[in-house]
């Protein structure tokens, strides 16, 4: 017979700041949180990012396009702008959602981009890759191993494709709305991964590039800004299911086996181990940044990136012979 009498029951720990059961222990800071208390700390790192990479300038107006997709990451992110911002004369929020064809996965997920809008009084607007003239990337999965045998070095991934054509896309959007600032919904940990799969390759000029591009805006594309990244995915999560936010929580069916899903797991294994890897590394791509100001200045230099020329097929901008996405619409076989 089984002695219950020896097993010592579970106690749920209390916020360190109230009485309330705890949602989350912050490994990294020590910290106990209930609901209230994480939503308060979820909100005040955001608000700090916004003051730091969102200058606003008095008696002028800003535009500000959130890039959408119906995740967590960017539901909460709308969510607290329209809370901290969604209230001032001088600012202007506009929802976008690039559409990339994948069937089963990407229209549920607009639908609940779409709900989330409609809750906070947002105006929404989605753009296709057929409008782009791209294709989808259902297609793109197709096509892949013909792209593959026409060309060896021709990335072997859906997720190459399609985050160039997705980056196309939200330009695309920003200048529909004559947006000035782009907001993306890049946590702590997609931040972390990112710095991570830059060092592996030893690719200084991307880390150089990482949002926010406050202080090193590109001629003709409107600067990125990352409110999100000092805010762990789990607690981006924990936010959004207290906020009761619209969500869509399946993975994309093209992501396994890339690159990041390795680095993903490397990061994760590195913080369990070592509680505050993912806030090492993307200080330490910050102070490769600061680093770089300090010599051009030292120089007398410019500090912004040399500014892109267009593409002589697309139009869009582009540092080579025509832009990455040409590239690949030719590996795919695909018009324009």
């Amino acid at each position: 017979m089984d002695d219950n009498s020896s097993k010592v029951p579970f106690v749920v720990p209390s916020c360190d700041s109230c009485d309330n059961p705890a949602v989350l222990e912050q490994a990294y800071s020590g910290r106990v949180l209930c609901n209230k208390h994480l939503a308060k700390s979820v909100r005040k790192k955001i608000s700090k990012e916004l003051r730091s990479q969102l200058p606003l300038e008095k008696g002028q107006h800003t535009t500000i396009l959130v890039a959408v997709s119906g995740g967590k990451d960017s539901a909460v992110l709308l969510d607290v702008l329209v809370d901290l911002l969604g209230k001032r004369q001088d600012v202007t929020i506009v929802a976008g959602t690039v559409d990339e064809g994948i069937e089963g996965y990407r229209p549920p997920s607009i639908e609940c981009a779409a709900s989330l809008c409609e809750r906070l009084g947002i105006e929404h607007h989605v753009v296709s890759y057929p409008e782009l003239s791209f294709i989808e990337m259902d297609e793109v999965v197709r096509r892949l191993p013909l792209a593959i045998e026409k060309d060896n070095d021709a990335p072997r991934m859906a997720c190459s494709y399609c985050g160039v054509f997705r980056r196309q896309g939200i330009n695309h959007l920003a200048e529909q709305v004559k947006a000035d600032v782009i907001a993306l919904g890049h946590n702590l940990d997609d931040m972390a991964q990112t710095v991570l799969m830059n060092m592996v390759n030893a690719d200084i000029e991307r880390t150089l590039r990482l949002a926010p591009h406050t202080s090193t805006p590109v001629d003709g594309l409107s600067p990125r800004i990352v409110p999100l990244r000092w805010v762990p995915e789990q607690e981006v999560h924990l936010y959004a299911l207290h906020r009761e936010l619209p969500l869509h929580h399946e993975e994309c069916p093209n992501a396994r086996g890339a690159l990041r899903w390795r680095h993903r797991e490397m990061v994760a294994q590195m913080e369990a181990d070592v509680p505050g890897t993912r806030h090492g590394l993307v200080r330490m791509a910050d102070q490769v940044k600061a680093l770089r100001d300090q010599v051009v200045e030292l120089g007398g230099g410019e500090t912004r990136p040399a500014p892109p020329e267009p593409c002589p097929r697309c139009g869009s901008p582009s540092s080579g012979a025509q832009c990455k996405a040409c590239d690949m619409r030719d590996l795919l076989g695909v018009s324009f």
